[in-house]
């Protein structure tokens, strides 16, 4: 019944996403894009996403982040492992090595040297949907649920879900070993999630 559940959300959640149409999409992807610039910092390691679909796109913070000096990482899957590891974002006009995921939906994989999720600062991680207590529903390929448990008992990154405010709900069905998030950030602003309080919003300016 949980998975019933969680198909029926994903549906739910991502005709919200397609119902704002791209130039909706576009405008709060701008707006989510300006409020992460707070993160980047020189050196500091961030792990980024590709964007699958109609996902919200990092373009702006990519370019302000490589020049500002941050070192920025994509995801890299291994054949027959959820657990990712996560390589530096390609320079342009670099060939990727391969693809993975449906024909449509492919997600790039880049050559380099690969780490692990601990030795990142910052995880911005992509969302389905996101609850108010800082849970994620994501694609259903349980990467990034592997890769955040992994962390759990060590040195960890920040971990932040991007998305749409149509995406946040108050509660998502999760199972015990799921972790949550630090924090979301949407085009009205950024949540803050601290266990047992309920999650502080900050300002968007």
């Amino acid at each position: 019944m949980r998975n019933e559940e969680k198909h029926a959300l994903r549906r739910e959640l991502r005709r919200a996403r397609t119902q704002m149409g791209h130039q909706g999409r576009l405008a709060a992807g701008q707006t989510v894009n300006r409020l992460l610039k707070r993160y980047i910092k020189k050196g500091r390691k961030i792990g980024v996403y590709w964007p699958m679909g109609s996902e919200l796109r990092l373009d702006g913070f990519v370019r302000a982040a490589q020049k500002r000096g941050a070192k920025l990482y994509l995801p890299y899957i291994e054949p027959r492992s959820r657990r990712m590891w996560f390589t530096p974002y390609p320079a342009d006009g670099v060939k990727q090595e391969r693809k993975r995921g449906r024909a449509k939906l492919h997600v790039p994989q880049f050559l380099g040297r690969k780490i692990r999720v601990h030795g990142l600062s910052i995880l911005l991680v992509p969302i389905v949907g996101m609850d108010r207590e800082g849970y994620r529903l994501g694609q259903a390929g349980g990467y990034y649920d592997a890769t955040l448990a992994a962390m759990k008992y060590r040195l960890q990154a920040k971990t932040i879900g991007v998305g749409f405010d149509c995406q946040l709900v108050d509660r998502l069905p999760h199972e015990a070993h799921d972790v949550p998030l630090d924090g979301f950030v949407s085009e009205r602003g950024a949540l803050a999630f601290q266990r047992f309080r309920r999650p502080v919003r900050r300002r968007t300016s």
